[in-house]
């Protein structure tokens, strides 16, 4: 395939290459709800926003970084209310906390991250900020929820094709492995890129 003479219109912005799953023979009302993460070797949200709640430790380096950070005492001045944790939490794609912190999490901000969905993941006390923040933008995720049909970035045109096709093998291989009869649950498989028009690669 050739994703970079197919999207036409140069754009200003660097597009993503989404990955769209159609499944078959599943019903999620009846069987178990698959839910899955890998590491993809290119990563396919290199712009993903990140604020650390660390330690001392982490937030000097996310700050070394150029990471947002945020550390107990930060969090303790929003007082629990819902609008400025909302505010706060607005402009991040991901937020990630130290192990000693994440225990406290709902402590010092009550539900309201997970509320909206945010609720943090965890930095092991030996993992380094700029690791785990590299490990999130290769990461995909499938959860099957009510529908038969999910997607995910997969890549971006930055990527050239031979990145883009591995990422691709990868993800898919690894769905498979999810789906109780395997290949058999793949109805159709596209990809495009934001701007672009759906193409399909299997089914």
């Amino acid at each position: 395939f050739c994703l970079k003479k197919k999207q036409g219109k140069k754009r200003k912005f660097v597009e993503t290459v989404e990955l769209q799953i159609g499944l078959r023979d599943y019903d999620p009302e009846k069987e178990k709800r698959f839910s899955g993460a890998i590491r993809l070797p290119f990563a396919p949200y290199p712009n993903l926003k990140v604020c650390v709640i660390g330690t001392a430790i982490h937030c000097e380096q996310a700050q070394k970084a150029g990471i947002d950070s945020i550390d107990s005492d930060g969090l303790k001045k929003f007082n629990k209310e819902k609008k400025l944790i909302k505010k706060w939490a607005k402009p991040y794609d991901l937020i990630l906390a130290s192990d000693s912190i994440i225990k406290n999490i709902q402590k010092l901000l009550g539900n309201t991250l997970n509320q909206i969905g945010k609720f943090p993941l965890v930095i092991r006390e030996n993992d380094t900020v700029l690791e785990k923040v590299e490990e999130m933008r290769g990461t995909v995720r499938f959860q099957l929820k009510k529908v038969l049909c999910m997607g995910t970035a997969i890549a971006t045109l930055k990527h050239n094709e031979d990145e883009i096709r591995k990422n691709i093998t990868i993800a898919v291989n690894f769905l498979v492995s999810l789906l109780k009869k395997g290949w058999q649950n793949i109805n159709t498989l596209h990809i495009k890129t934001t701007m672009g028009k759906p193409f399909r690669i299997y089914g």
